[in-house]
């Protein structure tokens, strides 16, 4: 296997495990819906804790799977589709070698 494939594979691992979560994904289903979302109205309109959604939140940003911007204090979430297409090719990549 190339040191390329398995890096891509190494880096859609980690996605995968963040995207594992059942509650990250509705987050994730959440924001793609809404497109541009703050973390208010994502805890407010899912019922859930603010830390708790802001937990999840920052386990999607390390894995690269939401954006943020900021205007003025509040900061606006969105899918990073780049990201995700990326993980798809390498694993579809995986499965075309074997």
């Amino acid at each position: 296997m190339t040191t390329v494939l398995n890096n891509d594979l190494k880096s859609a691992t980690e996605i995968l495990r963040a995207l594992a979560h059942p509650l990250r994904m509705k987050i994730l289903s959440f924001i793609d819906k809404q497109k541009k979302i703050n973390v208010n109205k994502i805890y407010n309109s899912l019922k859930l804790e603010q830390s708790i959604t802001s937990q999840h939140l920052r386990i999607l940003r390390n894995a690269d799977l939401v954006e943020t911007s900021r205007d003025g204090k509040f900061i606006f979430y969105s899918v990073n589709y780049d990201k995700i297409k990326s993980v798809n090719a390498a694993i579809a990549s995986f499965l075309d070698k074997e």
